[in-house]
């Protein structure tokens, strides 16, 4: 009976081991799986999505992973959706700045131009005036010689007249 009970004992050994073995694989799979899709959702892969056929709680585990999956994929979406409009919008402000700056930018130069024309113009009628000042003194001069001349003249003419 001795060697029956080690046979026995061992059979159920072996069963005990088997049946432990399968149980641990059949719980470690679906957490390996969950794992798995875990860090790829991580690295930034929206569209992993992991699909268990069992009826516990790890089919419960992997359907709410699903739905977060899918939540974030679709918020991502909608972000890219929010920036391309927002870009587009700043894009269009900016170029009606753009679009201002430019013409006030034009407006500066004209008026640069006006200024810059009107100060030529300036400087002509001052080298102008100079040279008439200096003409008028030249005149001046003559006029003061004529005068002179001529107060010579009728100073020698009434002297003359006297005389006479």
């Amino acid at each position: 009976m001795d060697t029956n009970f080690y046979i026995v004992f061992a059979l159920i050994t072996v069963y005990i081991f088997l049946f432990g073995f399968a149980t641990g694989q059949r719980f470690a799979m679906p957490v390996k799986k969950l794992l798995k899709r875990a860090i790829d959702l991580s690295e930034g892969d929206l569209t992993t999505r992991i699909y268990l056929e069992t009826k516990d709680e790890f089919s419960d585990l992997a359907r709410i992973f699903n739905k977060i999956a899918d939540e974030l994929e679709k918020s991502r979406s909608e972000t890219a959706t929010t920036e391309k409009s927002v870009g587009i919008k700043v894009k269009a402000r900016t170029q009606v700045l753009e679009e201002t700056i430019n013409a006030l930018e034009q407006k500066i130069k004209n008026r640069t131009l006006e200024l810059q024309r009107i100060v030529d113009e300036s400087e002509k009628i001052q080298k102008k005036t100079k040279t008439q000042e200096i003409e008028i003194k030249q005149l001046r001069k003559e006029l003061s010689g004529l005068k002179e001349v001529s107060n010579k003249y009728q100073t020698g003419k009434r002297v003359l007249n006297q005389k006479k």
